[in-house]
């Protein structure tokens, strides 16, 4: 059997190679490696993918969530409220900009924000929510944003792990990013959505947020060597714009491989006592960006080192909640006591997902998983 990888990305390209061998060809015989044809023809199709009226490529999932906090036009000092349980970046963004992390608590089955604890949260000073969209799945976006309506609030989702997945939002099926004031995403190379770099991209609907962050990305500029605004540099390459190109055609293939993956795990592992499979809720679809364990009884750490000597990855995301880090004390008014999120971190571990696993890989992974608990 073929090495086992987290993500195989090697193979993919490999079903792929002669078209994306082709339009980075392209790109190269028109040498327009900035802002060439491929990123205006990737935002477009990426728009009607989305059905959503604005997309704003950008280099990176980061910039893109920074942008998005610029564009709302924040003050030092003002409030975001967003999760614990997630990559530093969701937060990181708020602590560059000056503005105030507030975070709270994630349910135990959706890993998502707790719309009660979110509402608790608010005070005078806040301006902002990011829900994150882990995993692959959707946060509670019905109820976050009758909270942001009735508190007058931003919402900017953070979908960097969540691009495809459609929601049901007031009765109708809208992708996840399309919702809220601002969604953001990452093209990642590991990403359900990923390119041979950095990337990424922001989405909305509102047509002044729009031009806001196209100036932001582009020095604040609107027309070259004229600025509005004090802005930064955040490009999408033309070679990753047409690589996503060719990637976005196959987008729904490859949620639909992954979520076939999931199923596969789902059924083989659901009935272990020591086990608790992902959640899937009724208003979503998940598409299985990582595919979460949740491992009772403090064995995750021993599973984890029995799957490595069989030869098999797997990944803990997050091994520290964001309230507990370093880097995020001075920015904290104190350290919350978020117990959710802290069992969280030393139950989950992630195991083998991407768009090639086969029936013999998973069948390999999953024995081994239910051997270490004979």
């Amino acid at each position: 059997m073929e090495q086992i990888r987290m993500v195989d990305l090697q193979a993919q390209y490999n079903r792929l190679k002669p078209e994306i061998d082709s339009e980075i060809a392209k790109v190269i015989e028109q040498s327009a490696f900035i802002n060439g044809p491929a990123v205006k023809t990737f935002q477009s199709k990426l728009e009607k993918y989305l059905n959503v009226k604005h997309v704003i490529p950008c280099a990176n999932g980061t910039d893109a969530l920074q942008v998005a906090l610029m564009a709302l036009g924040l003050k030092e000092g003002d409030e975001i409220i967003t999760s614990t349980f997630t990559f530093i970046a969701t937060v990181e963004v708020i602590a560059l900009l000056k503005l105030t992390p507030v975070l709270v608590d994630v349910d135990l089955d959706t890993f998502m924000l707790i719309p009660e604890q979110v509402e608790a949260a608010i005070t005078d000073k806040t301006k902002a929510i990011i829900p994150v969209h882990l995993f692959g799945q959707g946060a509670d976006m019905n109820q976050l944003m009758s909270i942001a309506d009735k508190h007058q609030l931003k919402i900017v989702e953070d979908a960097a792990q969540a691009i495809g997945s459609n929601y049901q939002f007031n009765n109708q099926i809208q992708k996840l990013g399309t919702i809220g004031d601002v969604g953001c995403t990452s093209f990642f190379p590991s990403k359900n959505l990923g390119c041979f770099g950095d990337g990424g991209a922001c989405f909305t609907n509102n047509d002044e947020l729009a031009a806001q962050m196209r100036m932001i990305i582009n020095h604040g500029s609107e027309k070259k060597y004229f600025h509005k605004i004090i802005g930064i540099n955040s490009r999408l390459d033309t070679v990753q714009a047409a690589i996503l190109n060719v990637k976005l055609k196959e987008l729904n293939d490859f949620n639909t491989r992954r979520r076939r993956a999931a199923d596969f795990y789902d059924g083989a592992l659901k009935d272990h006592p020591e086990i608790i499979i992902p959640a899937r809720t009724q208003i979503c679809t998940h598409t299985f960006h990582q595919y979460t364990l949740r491992i009772k009884n403090g064995k995750r750490d021993d599973l984890q080192a029995h799957l490595k000597d069989q030869g098999i990855p797997s990944m803990v995301y997050y091994p520290v909640p964001l309230h507990q880090q370093e880097a995020f004390e001075q920015f904290l008014k104190k350290t919350p006591n978020l117990p959710n999120a802290v069992l969280l971190s030393k139950e989950v571990l992630s195991l083998p997902m991407h768009t090639e696993l086969t029936n013999e890989k998973l069948t390999f992974i999953t024995d081994a998983i239910l051997a270490f608990f004979e």
